[in-house]
């Protein structure tokens, strides 16, 4: 603790130089872990705790809000949301999300009353809601506000198309239209581009130059990929032209679909290739994505009775490698347009890309809602950058959901379709500890509220008796952290969130030291000792308290007081000043054999009968309870360092 007191003015200094909910329970770091990950039914449960326990209640009501708007529940957000507007200092896009939530259950009239406060509350040019909320997307906006990336080309983009980046181990699989080393030309006519293969690279180092096909039986003359691989690396499942045991496979018109195959990692070669029993020589069934436990298989078709061009469908895989009915995912996901390149994280979430939700240009990466009976209920939009005004899909997330790949064709690409490495940019998580001034110790107890600049109260949270806190912020915001506790100087300090590092999850540590009120009395929660009528000795009820002067003077190792006694009226005033001495000498004592040093007590003296507290003075009738008020040792500070 010592050294953390010690870097504290510079670091705080940087901090605030260069630096939104904030501290938290460990439900409520639950509620936002699972609100994060999609996980939004699982959250509910852990923000309507936090609310029932008042447990930063208003901010709970918020995200609760927020979290029914993410399943497509608006009748549930309306009754959240009509509270939540009412609150103090509450951030003004809460007015925004009320007014569609209004509009979403038929009350026009009302919302138009709720877009009006949003604006005037200072939104009229506010590029950023206007970004967030296009075309009435309330969930993506809602999750965006939040959730961002960072975008980089790969160095195994070549002038063809490349994409469909998976990884496996330490390599980096995709397809690619590349053609170097085939002495046989295949150009799809489609595009005029080469056949596609897959290829294999390093993924931490992966070029063009080490970049090769994969070893085995996959590829052929006809398209193959892109791939997906089971748990443990030995199975690959791929799309494929219909073509097996050098036979062109088509359908009534003479046309070769695709299909999805698989194969077998045999000493490292892939091998045994063989059709899935899904496939279909009239209709397409590619793009598969196997679930990390390998029960389901995800793929995109264009068989009879979908919504539209394609659908994503998914087949229960048996334990003997059978394949069961495929069930299309409903009209949640799949929509009159084309949904393609489905994605299963390891979480349970969904992913896909599709050109007939509402979206930011051709194909988009979309991100699936679960309920609580595991029904899909939403597809939230990734926004800007994963999507583009162009066509982007084959979106892939790593294990830890931190970094993964899509492939676009947008604008300042090296070809056609090309791979894009990205890292998803958790919220930032503020993080530090509340701690006495004087003594570097946690303080426990202290409310600490976050607030933006303008006055929008975030939330606040209690400190625990390490005196941290700990909770996701906005990046890019002026903020103010206000801290409060009975018998310490309240604080404030601005900082803010911008240009701070984003490749990884990022920690702000803000410590603050509180200074505590210079008053003996309040600082130990001290009840004033008293005496007997014409005693000194220390009581047992005056021990107990003398006992906290002791530990306060022990936990502040610079403090220094004095000791002030006093009597009632009762008896002479030259007897009374006598007495007060003894009783002052009494507790002097007390407190140095307890091992204090005597010298931080500068002073200990008695002043009889001539700072009474209340009206007994001589000749006025008390009864002894107001008597025994006056017969007291009061402490006073003079320094604390």
């Amino acid at each position: 603790m010592m050294i953390m007191k010690n870097i504290k003015p510079l670091f705080i200094a940087f901090v605030l130089i260069c630096s939104s909910a904030i501290g938290q329970t460990a439900r409520q770091k639950r509620a936002e872990g699972l609100y994060n990950n999609f996980s939004f039914v699982k959250a509910i449960e852990h923000y309507q705790k936090l609310i029932d326990k008042n447990d930063n209640k208003d901010y709970a009501l918020r995200k609760l809000g927020d979290t029914y708007i993410m399943l497509r529940q608006p009748e549930k957000a309306l009754s959240i949301y009509k509270q939540v507007v009412q609150q103090p200092n509450v951030p003004s896009e809460y007015y925004y999300y009320y007014a569609q939530v209004l509009r979403a259950t038929g009350d026009y009239k009302g919302s138009k009353v709720w877009m009006k406060k949003f604006r005037d509350a200072g939104n009229k040019e506010d590029s950023r809601i206007k970004a967030f909320f296009k075309d009435g997307d309330l969930a993506s906006g809602i999750f965006n506000s939040y959730e961002r990336y960072t975008l980089s080309k790969l160095d195994i983009n070549t002038e063809f198309n490349e994409f469909g980046a998976v990884e496996l181990g330490d390599k980096l699989y995709f397809a690619s239209s590349r053609n170097e080393g085939i002495s046989v030309k295949r150009l799809y006519s489609w595009d005029e581009q080469p056949l596609l293969d897959v290829f294999v690279t390093s993924k931490e180092n992966g070029s063009v130059a080490s970049t090769s096909r994969v070893e085995g039986d996959v590829n052929t003359i006809q398209h193959d990929g892109p791939v997906t691989f089971s748990a443990d690396g030995t199975k690959m499942y791929f799309s494929r032209n219909n073509y097996h045991d050098n036979k062109k496979i088509k359908d009534s018109k003479g046309t070769m679909q695709v299909g999805i195959y698989s194969a077998d990692l045999v000493e490292g070669v892939w091998t045994s290739v063989k059709p899935i029993s899904l496939n279909n020589p009239n209709y397409l069934v590619y793009n598969p994505s196997i679930s990390k436990d390998g029960t389901k298989l995800y793929f995109a078709s264009d068989m009879p009775n979908g919504f539209g061009g394609t659908d994503i469908y998914v087949s229960e895989i048996d334990s003997d490698g059978s394949f069961g009915e495929p069930k299309n995912l409903g009209e949640v996901v799949n929509s009159e347009g084309n949904e393609s390149f489905p994605f299963i994280h390891k979480d349970g979430v969904l992913y896909f890309s599709s050109d007939g939700h509402v979206g930011m240009g051709l194909l988009d990466v979309f991100a699936t809602v679960q309920d609580e009976d595991g029904e899909i209920v939403n597809a939230i939009n990734l926004g800007d950058p994963i999507n583009s005004k162009k066509d982007d899909f084959t979106y892939f997330l790593s294990d830890d959901g931190f970094k993964g790949y899509v492939s676009s064709n947008r604008k300042g690409g090296v070809g056609n379709d090309d791979i894009y490495a990205f890292d998803r940019i958790p919220p930032l998580r503020l993080k530090g500890q509340i701690f006495d001034d004087i003594n570097n110790e946690p303080i426990e107890g202290a409310k600490v509220v976050l607030a933006r600049k303008n006055g929008e109260e975030i939330t606040y949270f209690i400190t625990g008796k390490d005196g941290a806190y700990e909770h996701l912020i906005p990046r890019d915001e002026d903020f103010v952290l206000k801290g409060s506790k009975e018998k310490y100087d309240n604080l404030s300090k601005d900082f803010n969130s911008y240009n701070l590092e984003k490749q990884t999850e990022v920690i702000v540590d803000l410590n603050i030291g509180m200074a505590p009120i210079q008053d003996v009395v309040l600082l130990a929660d001290l009840e004033t000792i008293y005496f007997d009528l014409d005693k000194s000795f220390i009581r047992p009820d005056a021990a107990i308290e003398l006992d906290k002067v002791v530990n306060l003077m022990n936990r502040y190792p610079g403090m220094v007081i004095r000791l002030e006694s006093h009597t009632d009226s009762r008896a002479t005033k030259n007897y009374n000043l006598a007495l007060s001495s003894l009783r002052a000498i009494s507790t002097f004592e007390y407190i140095v054999l307890q091992g204090i040093n005597a010298e931080r007590i500068i002073r200990f003296e008695g002043f009889g009968e001539s700072q009474l507290v209340n009206k007994c003075s001589d000749n006025v009738k008390c009864s002894d309870e107001e008597h025994q008020l006056n017969r007291r040792t009061e402490f006073v500070i003079i320094k604390m360092k």
